[in-house]
């Protein structure tokens, strides 16, 4: 059975961004909301510094602390390893935004139309674009995805509900990897199945020390991490505080 994860190398990320913006391409997510983040990290005393970056998408959780959350089983985990969001079925009690100590969940607290990157004072520009061309209107992110043929992709097309990364579902139902992966231009982020032996992802595994974030409090991610700066007391600190902005 597939299980869907990524092996995200942090010794070639160059911090660049890509993934983040590609991310917000794809996905047409509103203003102030990024699926994907990448954190800048600092450390010693000039001038022995030492700067590197990490990029951090939902950790889709084998053991996801949001899906046992969540009152109406909006949220809900895929056979293949994905954590998505039913926006039909979410209330927006954003109990899964508290439980998530990753800080991957974004509440939508506007209405489509006032929450894009877009002048709607410009009459001309919003004639020109049309409703085909409005930044929450991609079709592909209005489909039901899965065997259980629930609403699961979505970028800020509804107000009132909780959205995060998807691992790009609509693309994976088109056998495309997610947007972040396909963009990176120094292949830091690695996509495919982990229970694939043959796969990117399980090779990389196999050949070097790897890691997750926050492996400690039980969720199980399905995203790990190569190379970089294992997490020990002193950055384990850093990152609790971080990936909660």
């Amino acid at each position: 059975m597939t299980r869907y994860g990524m092996v995200i190398d942090l010794n070639r990320c160059t911090g660049c961004r890509a993934c983040m913006t590609a991310c917000k391409v794809e996905n047409n997510t509103p203003q102030a909301n990024f699926w994907m983040n990448v954190f800048r990290f600092e450390e010693n005393e000039y001038p022995n510094t030492r700067v590197w970056f990490m990029p951090r998408p939902c950790m889709h959780c084998n053991n996801a602390a949001c899906v046992k959350v969540c009152p109406t089983g909006a949220r809900f985990k895929r056979e293949d390893g994905l954590t998505l969001t039913d926006w039909e079925r979410c209330i927006g009690c954003r109990y899964c935004e508290v439980a998530c100590p990753y800080g991957v969940n974004y509440f939508n607290w506007k209405a489509p139309e006032e929450n894009q990157y877009l002048d709607w004072d410009d009459a001309e520009l919003v004639t020109e674009l049309g409703n085909d061309g409005l930044p929450y209107a991609n079709p592909d992110l209005e489909l039901s995805y899965g065997p259980e043929d629930r609403f699961t992709a979505g970028g800020g097309h509804y107000k009132g509900v909780v959205e995060k990364c998807t691992f790009c579902v609509h693309r994976l139902e088109n056998d495309l990897i997610p947007a972040c992966a396909d963009n990176c231009p120094t292949d830091v982020i690695n996509f495919g199945d982990l229970d694939d032996p043959s796969s990117k992802v399980s090779m990389l595994l196999g050949e070097k020390p790897s890691y997750r974030l926050l492996e400690d409090v039980g969720t199980d991610p399905n995203v790990y991490y190569i190379g970089g700066t294992p997490p020990n007391s002193e950055t384990r600190q850093i990152e609790e505080i971080k990936v909660r902005v």
